[in-house]
């Protein structure tokens, strides 16, 4: 079964939800897909038939946008294979067989359930939230109280990044847009003692998800790293088994760069999933291929615009009609 069936039949189970989506990664990956399917057409108008000519052009089309050297190698083999074993010899013919290819090398091993928030059912549920100043980790997390709360969740932020100017206070902009309350410090508290606060008033007020601020500072690393580690310790030790989420918040428009800071944060803490926004303002979108492929990680949330909504969960499939929109409607 290929892309379009299967992207067809997830239609028709849920067209109303299906259609709202699709139409949010289509325009939120506006970019990606006019760099990316505009190369794509234009190699299988230039190839009439699939030869290693053909596979080394799409090879730096890929790589171009972002998907990683080691994730188009091994997307390469297998659509070589693929080609090879279905005997295909028209160009045309790759272009499903490419969209097909890109979702099951998403997700690997893994099923679809990995983009799902791991939230506690009789319990308080705590998201660390990490990343570097600038990535959006503060509009990502007030996002993301809103639509917890949309979806009937008590919610409670704890504004656990003291070091640097002005975030408490965009925190506490972001809580009154999404309705939810901030717990608070001055600047330069120790971010551990505000993440005790933010568990025992969030147990207080029986709410079912805190969501909790970290500082970003890379530049140094070992004062990141043990910050992180406290803060850890003192979750752990408030509430046996979480954070039930590390969340790290990366800039799309950054590519390969957004993959080196994943790799120091996964060093630091143990990372769980990829808030990944932005992706609306860069052509490079394949940098989601990259981070799940090189590094393990599922993306569980991309920024596709400014609005509250325009944080959406991962959808694989979604990603990639994105991609190929056009191109797969004309077909």
């Amino acid at each position: 079964m290929g892309f379009m069936d299967k992207w067809k039949m997830k239609f028709q189970k849920n067209e109303e939800e299906t259609k709202e989506v699709s139409t949010k990664y289509k325009d939120g990956m506006k970019k990606t897909r006019q760099s990316f399917s505009g190369r794509i057409n234009d190699l299988i108008a230039r190839y009439r038939k699939v030869d290693e000519d053909f596979f080394e052009e799409l090879e730096e089309v890929l790589i171009t946008a972002d998907v990683g050297v080691s994730t188009v190698m091994d997307l390469i083999d297998e659509l070589k294979m693929e080609v090879k074993r279905q005997n295909i010899k028209d160009s045309k013919a790759v272009k499903d067989l490419i969209s097909e290819k890109l979702v099951e090398i998403y997700y690997g091993e893994d099923d679809e359930q990995t983009e799902h928030l791991n939230l506690q059912e009789e319990q308080l549920s705590i998201i660390l939230v990490v990343g570097v100043n600038g990535a959006g980790k503060t509009t990502s997390i007030g996002k993301l109280a809103y639509q917890l709360k949309q979806q009937g969740k008590k919610v409670v932020l704890a504004a656990g990044d003291t070091f640097r100017a002005g975030a408490i206070e965009q925190l506490d902009i972001w809580g009154e847009r999404a309705g939810v309350d901030v717990i608070k410090q001055n600047e330069g508290s120790d971010p551990a003692a505000v993440i005790f606060d933010g568990i025992k008033s969030a147990k207080s007020r029986n709410a079912d998800v805190l969501i909790c601020d970290t500082a970003g500072r890379l530049q140094n690393k070992v004062n990141l790293m043990n910050e992180l580690a406290k803060v850890k310790r003192v979750i752990e030790r408030e509430v046996p088994g979480a954070p039930h989420e590390v969340l790290l918040v990366l800039d799309a428009t950054t590519g390969q760069n957004a993959l080196s800071q994943a790799k120091t944060f996964s060093e630091a803490t143990d990372v769980s999933g990829i808030v990944l926004t932005k992706l609306d303002g860069t052509a490079k979108g394949g940098i989601v291929l990259a981070i799940r492929h090189e590094l393990q990680l599922p993306v569980k949330y991309v920024g596709l615009g400014e609005k509250m909504e325009d944080l959406q969960e991962f959808d694989a499939h979604a990603f990639v009609y994105g991609l190929f929109a056009d191109m797969l409607e004309e077909d």
